[in-house]
């Protein structure tokens, strides 16, 4: 196990770290955050919204006079991504809501990561320049010397379209990732393509009208670049080798839990859509997230997962009137903590579940401005489906839906997670005595 990894259900109280945006008041639409992502050493976590927003946030040193205290994360750098487009060919309006974010391997003092929409993935290169006056801001306007120590502020060349202090560039044409950064793939409903727009995986049938089955996720391996696996919305995953074939019509290992005739319903083949697929940090198990369930499964056993969390089943009456709002279609994400031994995915009510493999116990947290006071400790909180309700449990029926955790992330190697909460992005970590 990683330090600071344990039976997290037991050892670890979770504790309000901060907060970063506004109070849900006047929100807009641009500022939702849709994706958040640590960097490989969890300095760094970047978020995108649907405004088409990038925003990096940094970790600050850890306080000498607080060493119990663990450094805190501030805006490092913020751009825009992603403007709207129109596709005139197919009169079709592409928005620039940010839908992935991934960081690439570092292997020098800039750091990039890719970050895409519906149809453009781009690179960026973020990277620090010293700010120090040289050529013609050493001299004044009558072109006679200025003494360096009086200089305050610094001339840019019209020229020069970059930020003094920021070095970025970008190159469109994601979502999955190989392990050593030299592949990328972008990822939309029908296919996947790589950096030199080789097709790898097609199922898009010649008739639009026969069209059954969509891809919904897509990731690498992360230890054989030559591997990856994509999910559908049947409900199904596919393992497919690129050593194999260039195109991957063949996979290597199809996953797929056999359906209990005695449970299909008009809802069934919509909550068993795969909304996330993520290999664990070992390669050997892969995760998946459709509507009511996290499911884990052993590369080496395709007929059936060999763990299955329910996550909010109690959501399983509700089925008919989250039909009618479209929550239904709502896309949950899952992580795994760094050494694989807890899962998190997010649920309605600002609430988000932990799973510890283990010990099989689990807890419900919430995100919550109520709970923003420094290191207070989240309260486990429960949904009581029917009769007597406790003091300390919430009813079914209460629940806010339109408060929604769809995206969070956790600390390769530490007990620091964060959760997206509409515009808010919420920092929790494990309390320290």
């Amino acid at each position: 196990l990683l330090a600071g990894f344990g039976n997290l259900m037991q050892d670890v109280l979770w504790c309000f770290g901060q907060v970063k945006g506004t109070a849900d008041i006047g929100v807009t639409e641009a500022d939702i955050i849709s994706t958040v992502e640590f960097n490989h050493t969890g300095e760094l976590l970047a978020t995108g919204d649907k405004g088409g927003r990038v925003v990096i946030f940094q970790r600050e040193q850890e306080s000498k006079q607080q060493p119990q205290r663990r450094g805190e994360y501030n805006v490092y750098s913020t751009f825009q991504s992603h403007e709207p487009e129109f596709d005139y060919l197919k009169s079709l309006e592409i928005e620039e809501k940010i839908n992935k974010i991934r960081w690439l391997p570092q292997h020098n003092a800039a750091c990039f990561l890719l970050s895409t929409n519906d149809k453009t993935v781009k690179l960026w290169k973020v990277s620090e320049r010293d700010k120090r006056p040289e050529g013609y801001n050493l001299k004044d306007e009558d072109g006679r010397l200025r003494d360096p120590s009086m200089i305050t502020t610094l001339r840019v060349s019209a020229a020069c379209g970059q930020r003094p202090g920021r070095s970025r560039c970008s190159c469109g044409t994601h979502g999955p990732r190989s392990e050593q950064g030299r592949r990328w793939a972008r990822l939309d409903q029908f296919l996947c393509r790589c950096r030199r727009s080789i097709y790898i995986v097609d199922i898009k049938p010649a008739n639009m009208e026969e069209l059954t089955e969509v891809i919904t996720a897509a990731e690498f391996h992360p230890h054989q670049c030559n591997a990856f696996v994509y999910s559908s919305s049947k409900g199904t995953i596919r393992l497919c080798d690129m050593r194999a074939a260039a195109l991957c019509d063949r996979h290597a290992k199809f996953f797929e839990e056999p359906e209990d005739p005695s449970n299909r319903s008009f809802f069934s083949e919509i909550i068993s859509s795969i909304s996330d697929v993520k290999f664990s940090h070992s390669g050997r198990y892969i995760m998946t997230r459709d509507y009511l369930t996290v499911k884990v499964w052993d590369l080496n056993m395709e007929n059936r997962p060999m763990e299955t969390y329910q996550v909010h089943d109690y959501l399983r009456s509700k089925l008919c009137s989250l039909y009618e709002n479209d929550c239904i279609f709502d896309k949950f994400e899952c992580v795994w903590n760094g050494s694989d031994s807890v899962i998190m995915t997010g649920s309605y009510n600002n609430f988000f579940r932990m799973f510890d493999r283990n010990t099989k116990r689990d807890v419900t947290l919430e995100a919550s401005r109520e709970n923003s006071k420094p290191r207070a400790v989240l309260k486990p909180r429960k949904v009581c489906v029917g009769g007597k309700r406790r003091k300390d449990e919430i009813s079914v029926d209460s629940l806010d839906f339109s408060k929604k955790i769809l995206h969070t992330a956790w600390h390769p190697s530490e007990n620091i997670i964060a959760v997206a909460a509409t515009n808010n992005l919420y920092i929790f970590q494990d309390k320290v005595n």
